[in-house]
């Protein structure tokens, strides 16, 4: 209900904001004209519903050529398909990456700079998970071991010889999955695993992310943050957490940098600067960008991962067998983290490397990425220029 009055609202904001700077109309010149215009803009902007954005990768440049990228979806699934990038020219004993984007609330289109940097050298497939409240109840629910099957079968669509990159969330269940296909000696196991800023072993390093999950029982956060999919919606019935409600609590965690970011895009437009205003706008076009996940997910993650801490205790139960971390003889593992991550702590990820007790230290590396948030390892300068060679030449070495 929220949602749609805020809905009409941008709407009415937005046909303000349009009157006001419509060359026609004397008022936009004089007075508080612009001013008002620019803030209405704004307004409308936040509060403007959004659907799911495009990849939009058609090209990537090399040196000096430009080579065409081909986007693709090979495997359909009620809870994500498997989406398929590789640019012309690719050598073809080019390295096989599945990039595992987060089910944490926002589309795979929030790793699209993670793929246009990876697909320049990679052939390159990316988890790209459903909106729950658009999957009908007839589907059937999904959870944990539901994640883990599904890497299980993307990893058997690509073939023998794939890496494996999981972005922050989906670390666990790839580390899981990773586990599992080493003990069955599955031939599709990956040759490497890198698990960017994932939570691992949360009791490392704390974050307020952290503390709220062990602060609230797991009824609390059945009874306050899950929601019934409403009638007008494929899902309707569905038991879900709202990506809104996981938008909110990200921004409420740096609320006054995100306020100053639409100050300074409401200074932009007043002083006509649209590059820069642009800018801003393109970058909440995507974050705002959100989607629903179901219940039985949602509440098993904060369980396992931020309450129990199941991983890391060794108790981490898939299809009713506990996740033995010391099979993994067969995948080399990267942990990247960033210095100034505040959602997945300094040493959450790296954990990983210590419970991995059985694989040799000449398969294992860690990576900080020295001035980085949690976006900028996986987005951005850092990302490309630091981070990235730094997992290509992991993947060259273990190939």
């Amino acid at each position: 209900m929220q949602r749609a009055w805020l809905s009409s609202a941008s709407a009415w904001a937005s046909i303000g904001a349009e009157m006001l700077s419509n060359p026609r109309l004397p008022m936009g010149y004089m007075g508080l004209g612009p001013m008002a215009a620019s803030a209405l803009e704004v307004f409308a902007h936040a509060a403007a519903p959004y659907g799911k954005p495009e990849f939009g990768i058609e090209s990537v440049e090399l040196g000096d050529a430009t080579h065409a990228v081909t986007e693709s979806t090979v495997v359909h699934k009620p809870f994500g398909n498997l989406m398929h990038f590789i640019r012309d020219d690719l050598p073809k004993d080019a390295p096989k990456l599945l990039i595992v984007a987060p089910m944490s609330g926002h589309y795979a289109t929030l790793l699209r700079g993670t793929v246009e940097r990876m697909v320049e050298n990679c052939e390159v497939f990316i988890t790209d998970w459903a909106d729950a409240k658009t999957v009908p109840t007839s589907e059937g629910l999904f959870d944990l071991d539901d994640y883990i099957d599904y890497l299980v079968e993307f990893l058997e669509h690509i073939g023998p010889d794939a890496h494996m990159m999981a972005v922050c969330q989906p670390s666990v269940p790839a580390f899981a999955a990773t586990a599992i296909m080493n003990r069955e000696k599955h031939p599709c196991t990956p040759k490497t695993l890198t698990m960017m800023g994932g939570p691992i072993d949360t009791r490392e390093s704390p974050t307020t992310v952290n503390d709220l999950a062990m602060e609230r029982s797991i009824g609390w956060f059945r009874e306050t943050v899950i929601a019934t999919v409403p009638l007008n919606h494929k899902g309707a019935g569905r038991r879900v957490y709202p990506g809104f409600l996981q938008l909110t609590s990200f921004m409420s965690m740096n609320l006054g940098a995100h306020i100053q970011s639409h100050y300074e895009m409401f200074k932009h437009l007043t002083a006509g600067d649209d590059v820069s205003a642009d800018a801003t706008k393109d970058f909440y076009d995507e974050y705002r960008s959100v989607c629903d996940m179901t219940a039985e997910f949602y509440l098993q993650t904060v369980a396992e991962v931020f309450q129990k801490h199941s991983l890391p205790n060794g108790t981490f139960v898939h299809r009713g067998q506990v996740v033995d971390l010391s099979t993994i003889t067969k995948t080399a593992i990267l942990a990247v983290e960033g210095e100034r991550d505040d959602i997945s702590g300094l040493g959450q990820t790296k954990a990983a490397l210590t419970l991995a007790a059985k694989l040799p230290e000449k398969k294992k590396r860690y990576y900080m990425a020295e001035g980085a948030g949690h976006y900028g390892i996986f987005n951005g300068s850092k990302w490309r220029d630091k981070v990235a060679p730094v997992v290509e030449e992991f993947i060259a070495e273990h190939g």
